[in-house]
């Protein structure tokens, strides 16, 4: 007979915060990890220890969420910065969020990038590198969030960080396994059967199907929601709600 352990199977799912958006507390209930805004992208002091602490009564996973410093833009439009500029703002935007958590009695588990310097540092090896310095500086005990298949990963492992590959429930993949751009028009997902269906293919079976009908092969060790999106409840309720029914725990990635 097998264990019980080995029959379990577990998905991390994670959903930015701390931007503004009204749904934070309610998105809470589906999801395993959060990745909160850091103020230079979105949110200030005041939000970030909010949703520390809402996070903290939930038992999740707290994460930094660092972006490009722009809030004109929302953090995605593409900036080109020194890289030791880079290095500052990520690392300084980490050490915000360590000192709220250090203040609410916990400490940061993950850092996700947002946004432009998120796909930014997918395929440019020597941002990734930037970004994987900056948080291996900051504490080499986190975990960074990346594309997955992406020099994200690639670069975060060279620094001896653990990673996390992650996928998306709410976005289109273009043939390569990149997210297709925003400023396509089928960038995004606005139904919430078919952002289910692509979780639970991306976990049974580690594939997506790309814009062009191809099948590309993803590692999902953690699924993101966007909590910005039109409908990110609602997707959140759906994704969680599939998974748990196929036997599923929602659970954050360990440290």
């Amino acid at each position: 007979m097998l264990l019980f352990e080995q029959l379990v199977r577990s998905i991390d799912l994670n959903c930015d915060m701390g931007e503004g958006c009204p749904n934070d507390a309610e998105l809470m209930d589906y999801v395993s990890s959060v990745n909160i805004a850091c103020g230079y992208h979105a949110g200030d002091t005041e939000t970030m220890k909010q949703t520390v602490n809402a996070a903290l009564v939930k038992q999740l996973a707290i994460g930094a969420h660092p972006g490009f410093p722009d809030r004109n833009n929302f953090g995605r439009t593409p900036m080109s910065l020194p890289l030791e500029t880079l290095y500052d703002i990520v690392s300084e935007q980490i050490e915000l969020l360590q000192q709220v958590c250090r203040s609410s009695g916990t400490r940061l588990h993950h850092v996700k990038p947002h946004g432009s310097l998120y796909n930014q540092a997918a395929r440019k090896t020597e941002i990734a590198a930037v970004i994987a310095r900056a948080v291996h500086d900051s504490d080499s005990r986190l975990v960074l969030y990346g594309l997955s298949g992406s020099v994200s990963i690639s670069e975060a492992e060279k620094y001896g960080l653990a990673t996390a590959s992650e996928a998306f429930a709410d976005r289109t993949y273009r043939p390569d396994g990149s997210l297709t751009p925003r400023t396509d028009p089928n960038a995004l997902i606005s139904d919430s059967a078919i952002a289910s269906a692509q979780a639970l293919s991306m976990e049974a079976t580690g594939t997506v199907t790309a814009v062009n009908g191809s099948i590309v092969r993803v590692r999902a060790d953690t699924i993101c929601i966007h909590g910005d999106g039109e409908h990110a409840v609602e997707f959140a309720r759906a994704i969680s709600t599939g998974l748990r029914e196929r036997g599923i725990q929602i659970q954050s990635i360990r440290a």
